[in-house]
């Protein structure tokens, strides 16, 4: 089998020659672009620099013979503008955290504080998102509604997708489909839980969902009709050539959904259920959700939404046990995720621990299909690189239909 036709019998829950791998083709199942400068000299695959391909998380545009190497099966489109104004297509050096060699935007120029904290300014002069001296990666800060009524809610503009974006998404479809063999996967985002609290601000949007829900729902609307838009015309773009169209909302925290299911279902579940249906209904494609942490409570409205994919499968939170979730979900849930743990194995573990887990993994995950492995989220920096290595050789060994017993 081919990849795509790998991935495809996963999506359709039949068991393929081996379980799917991915690695770097979406913004939640890629690698910080350190990580990935110690992963190539680990491969001998020195060569030219890490690209920072997303630059508010630093994660790394994951190349060809990375993905060969490691078996992956699914590509993501690229992003012609990670920021406002910035592009992906001119290049400069750039230092990551930890001194190694990259390249980024050449347009990104960043403040820079005298405390070595970096800035980036929206055109209002807001700061968007700041990466405070010996961090990773940029968070957000200063959210455009911190203050406002419901009636400046009301009139808010969220960010829209610009044609220039979507043509080169379209060249960047067609030319993957048509010129590889590998599965599509295009990152849409269509976020209106973190828009609403990107925009509010964390405190301000779970204090109102308690204090004034009305607020949170008129903003929940401005950003589902503004993803809705955008959404029929990325459709229009891209939905002929991919095969996975991303969406993120997290939802829960490590011990519990970050809200009463009874308000997803009140306030968010009905925009959900618009942006996935238009997906089934003008194209081919899978809807993926990424949503973080203890989210089982939510899995059955998820699906009612139109949820076909759940990732990260962050198994080590509360209720997010990997044999549960097959059990109870896995013939109507693809599961993407649900590597060795991120928060208490691949960053301290022995190869070998690694590959043990691994293992047990695939038991629970893989079996009928309905199974892609990648990490439970971005791999970081502290993560070794033959554990890296030591994970995607395993998955790929121990992933061969008919799974293997365990002894």
């Amino acid at each position: 089998m081919n990849p795509r036709e790998r991935l495809l019998a996963a999506l359709e829950h039949r068991e393929a020659d081996r379980v799917p791998l991915d690695l770097g083709s979406s913004p939640v199942t890629s690698i910080s672009a350190m990580g990935y400068h110690h992963l190539k000299r680990y491969l001998g695959l020195d060569g030219e620099p890490v690209r920072v391909a997303d630059i508010v998380l630093q994660l790394a545009e994951v190349e060809e013979p990375v993905r060969r190497r490691l078996g992956v099966d699914v590509i993501g489109l690229p992003t012609l503008h990670p920021l406002p104004g910035v592009r992906n297509d001119r290049w400069r050096p750039w230092s990551l955290p930890d001194g190694s060699p990259a390249l980024i935007s050449a347009d990104f120029a960043p403040e820079v504080t005298p405390e070595g904290h970096l800035l980036i300014r929206a055109a209002d002069g807001r700061v968007t998102q700041w990466m405070a001296a010996g961090t990773a990666h940029f968070v957000p800060r200063d959210p455009p509604l911190a203050d406002a009524t419901l009636q400046e809610v009301a009139r808010y503009q969220p960010p829209r997708l610009t044609d220039e974006e979507l043509d080169f998404l379209h060249q960047a479809a067609r030319r993957l489909h048509d010129e590889s063999d590998y599965a599509l996967f295009a990152w849409f985002g269509g976020s209106i839980v973190e828009g609403a609290q990107f925009a509010l601000g964390w405190l301000r949007f779970m204090r109102e969902l308690k204090r004034d829900p009305a607020l949170v729902a008129a903003l929940v609307e401005r950003l589902a009709e503004a993803a809705l838009s955008d959404l029929a015309r990325y459709l229009s773009a891209v939905g002929d050539f991919v095969h996975v169209i991303g969406f993120g909302d997290d939802l829960g925290l490590q011990s519990g959904p970050a809200f009463h299911p009874d308000l997803y279902r009140q306030i968010f579940q009905p925009h959900h259920r618009r942006l996935y249906g238009m997906v089934h209904a003008r194209s081919g494609a899978r809807v993926f959700l990424h949503s973080c942490g203890a989210v089982a409570d939510l899995i059955p409205d998820l699906i009612e939404a139109g949820v076909d994919i759940l990732n990260p499968v962050q198994t080590s939170a509360a209720g997010m046990d990997a044999g549960r979730l097959k059990r109870e979900w896995g013939d109507r849930l693809t599961f993407w995720g649900g590597g060795s743990c991120a928060q208490r194995v691949l960053p301290w573990a022995t190869p070998e621990q690694v590959e043990a887990d691994v293992r047990e993994r695939l038991r629970l995950l893989a079996p009928g299909g309905g199974y892609v492995f990648a990490p439970p989220h971005d791999l970081q920096a502290d993560v070794p690189p033959e554990n890296i290595v030591a994970m995607y050789d395993a998955a790929r060994h121990w992933g061969v239909y008919p799974l293997p017993p365990v002894a």
